[in-house]
Order: C-alpha cells, then sequence, then structure tokens
C-alpha cells in the first residue's frame, strides 16, 4: 500500500527573498529579483544581469571557518535546511534517525571554488591548492553537510540533472517515503553560479540574454524573449510521511502525490521540438498521482525565457493536456526569480505549494509581445485568486531530462 507523503517544512533563499513566507510574498507581489550582476566585473561580459541572492547575512548562520570552507552552494543548502527544520519543528531526538534521508540537488556545484582554485594553482602552484578544494567543489557535499547538520542517517543523495535536478530530488524524496524506506526527507535544490566561468560558458552558447533592461530580460512566452537570466539560491522540504506527521501535530502545508519523469533522448542541451518528452513526464506524473489531467488547475512551467524552450514547453502541454490545455493556468515565475538551474525546481515546487494553499495563481510578470507559438493562458502580469485542488511543476534539463510533480491541497 502507497503511504501518503505531506510538506511540513520549507526553507528558501532566493533572488527575491531570503526565506520562504518572504519569496513567496514576492512572488504574489510581482517582485523581479533581477539586477546588475555584482558578484564580479562584467565590463568584458555580453551578459550583465542576474538573479542574486541579496542582503544575506552569512555570518548569523556560519562561523568565519564555515564560511571559508564550504562553497557559495553548500552554504545555500545548508541556510534553506536549516530554516525547513525550524519551520517543520520536527525534534530530530525524537525520532529513528536512520529512517531520516536526505536529497540535495545541484546542477553544477562548486563552480566559484573550482574557478579559484584555478587561478590559485595558476597564480601560486600546485602546493598551494587547499585541500579542502575537493570537498568543496563536490556536488554531493551539500546533500552531506545538509544531513551532518541534522543527523540525518538514513538515504542520502544528490541528483544531478541540470535544471531539472531540484524536482527530480524532491520526487526522489517523495517515493523513499511513499514506498516505506523513510519517514522524513530533507529534499530540494541549491546553485551559485553566477560566477565569471559559469556566465561566459552559457554566454558562449547563446543561452543568456545579453539586455540590460531587467524588465524585459527574464520574459518567458514573450515573443520577444531572448535568453535566460542565471539566478542563485536554494530551496529545501521537509516531506513527512502522513501518519508520522500527524503524530507529533505537525503543521501542513500541502501533499505531495505525482512524480514523473522522462527523457528526450534527443540532444544534449536542445529540447524535442514537438515536446514530447517533456509530455511523457506529466502524463507519467498524472498516473502516478492517480488524477485526471483535467483535475489540474495551474502549471508552474519550466519557463526559461529562451525561444526554444518556451514553444516547446507549450507544445508538451497541449500534448499531455489535450482539450484541457487551453483551461490551464501556465506561469513562470522566472520572470521573478531568472533561472536558478540546479535549485529552480525546487524553488518553483515551494511556490507551486504556496499556490495551493493560498488559493492564488502567480502572474508570469513584465509581459507584453504575444507569441502564437505560447498560446496558453500564462497569468500574464497579475496573479489569480483562484481556489485549486491539484497544481504541477514542470522542470527540464541539458541532456533530455524532464521532470513533473503533482501537489494536492491538504484537507484533514
Amino acid at each position: 500500500m502507497k503511504r501518503r507523503v505531506v510538506i511540513t517544512g520549507m526553507g528558501a533563499l532566493s533572488p527575491v527573498g531570503n526565506n520562504a513566507p518572504d519569496t513567496w510574498q514576492a512572488i504574489k507581489d510581482g517582485v523581479c529579483g533581477i539586477d546588475k550582476i555584482t558578484h564580479f566585473d562584467t565590463t568584458d561580459f555580453k551578459a550583465k544581469l542576474a538573479g542574486e541572492v541579496k542582503d544575506l547575512d552569512m555570518e548569523v548562520y556560519f562561523t568565519k571557518r564555515d564560511l571559508k570552507f564550504n562553497d557559495r552552494f553548500t552554504q545555500f543548502a545548508r541556510i534553506a535546511a536549516k530554516q525547513a527544520m525550524e519551520d517543520s519543528q520536527l525534534n530530530v531526538e525524537a525520532i529513528d534517525a536512520t529512517r531520516f534521508g536526505v536529497i540535495v540537488a545541484s546542477g553544477i556545484g562548486g563552480i566559484e571554488t573550482i574557478e579559484n582554485a584555478e587561478d590559485n594553482l595558476q597564480d601560486r602552484g600546485p602546493s598551494r591548492v587547499s585541500p579542502y578544494f575537493i570537498p568543496m567543489a563536490l556536488v554531493n557535499l551539500a546533500a552531506g553537510s545538509v544531513a551532518i547538520d541534522v543527523q540525518a542517517k538514513g538515504h542520502c543523495s544528490s541528483q544531478v540533472t541540470a535544471c531539472a535536478a531540484g524536482s527530480n530530488a524532491i520526487g526522489e524524496a517523495f517515493h523513499k517515503i511513499r514506498d516505506g524506506y523513510q519517514e522524513v526527507m530533507l529534499a530540494g535544490g541549491t546553485e551559485a553560479s553566477i560566477t565569471p566561468l559559469a556566465v561566459a560558458g552559457f554566454s558562449s552558447m547563446r543561452a543568456l540574454h545579453t539586455g540590460e533592461d531587467k524588465t524585459r530580460a527574464s520574459i518567458p512566452f514573450d515573443k520577444e524573449r531572448s535568453g535566460f537570466v542565471m539566478g542563485e539560491g536554494a530551496a529545501i522540504l521537509v516531506l513527512e510521511e502522513l501518519e508520522h506527521a500527524k503524530k507529533r501535530n505537525a503543521k501542513i502545508y500541502g501533499e505531495i502525490v505525482g512524480y514523473g519523469s522522462s527523457c528526450d533522448a534527443y540532444h544534449i542541451t536542445a529540447p524535442i521540438g514537438d515536446g514530447s518528452g517533456g509530455a511523457q513526464a506529466m502524463r507519467n506524473a498524472i498516473q502516478d498521482a492517480n488524477v485526471e489531467a483535467s483535475d489540474i488547475t495551474y502549471v508552474n512551467a519550466h519557463g526559461t525565457s529562451t525561444p526554444m524552450n518556451d514553444k516547446t514547453e507549450t507544445a508538451a502541454i497541449k500534448s499531455a493536456f489535450a482539450t484541457h490545455a487551453s483551461k490551464l493556468m501556465v506561469s513562470s515565475t522566472k520572470s521573478n526569480t531568472g533561472h536558478l538551474l540546479g535549485a529552480s525546481g525546487a524553488v518553483e515546487a515551494l511556490i507551486t505549494i504556496k499556490a495551493i494553499q493560498d488559493s492564488f495563481v502567480p502572474a508570469t510578470i513584465n509581459y507584453k509581445e504575444a507569441d502564437e507559438e505560447c498560446d496558453l493562458d500564462i497569468v500574464p502580469n497579475e496573479g489569480r485568486h483562484v481556489d485549486m485542488t491539484y497544481a504541477m511543476s514542470n522542470s527540464l534539463g541539458f541532456g533530455g531530462h524532464n521532470v513533473s510533480l503533482i501537489f494536492k491541497k491538504w484537507e484533514n
């Protein structure tokens, strides 16, 4: 018998807020977190804008030693996990630590550490490369560090599926609990790749927007879209088996009921043009949730603001939902945050859960020019108060990875 899984805690750092409540309120208010890059000098760079985490005092959370020996992506994960644990009021001493797991995803991991170590190697020689370089750079060290912080001794791993990674992490954690392997999981994604090498690399691919008007930068489904805007941050959810949560009178935000994944098996970066891979992930999630496509009211789209992604995702949604596609509300909150790569699915899952809980569908902000190839109801510029029972969050990643998650309104 499949067990029910609920969300009992949330933590987030994003370009629009340094915790989950502030992030959600900013999304509701239509705040745009994109601005000029401050992490490094962009004089010689084509891309000038990003969605940076702002006004975050790291010393509130870490000692100077922790700051020195943890890459920024790990710091983000540890902060978001701490927030989620505090929010959940989970007493780790009162649960079975061997049934408490962690899955934290990242698309790139410690790229800032890698860049700094290479500079140090070239400038000062191999003997001056830090012994902390490797553990700081490894993608799985975010999950490992979170597990140490919370003393989770169950399943611990990392998903590395590019921009689908955060959603994969939540989906895999959901199944770990639903199928009886764990009772509680911390799951989500983290990314801190607003660095010279990462921005240069994505720019060379012609994937990034290169204009300087932040209101016309990340504009999903808009005909004038020209590339995504890099974002950074993290989101971590506490997932818990329903009876385990009830036993301790936990606050419940919502229920996760469906997880679907697929692979385009087509191209290393481009999505398959007919959207068939993404559509299959959505169908798989709908089947996993044991619901009808028509039960879903809202889709938080991957919606990156690249010409190819947005029209392909539109085609995928039409294929998966058939005639119901025209009745769906489909918005992209990357218009607020930019694209957080491996953390994006986790942040957007959090937003989707809050959308159901608060009966509010967030807008696709800064939208102006309609595109006939993106002709779904993308909730332009103004959010809507809509009661809903089910909503979906989509994520796609380089390598042809497609992931869909389905959440349900919590009802006693």
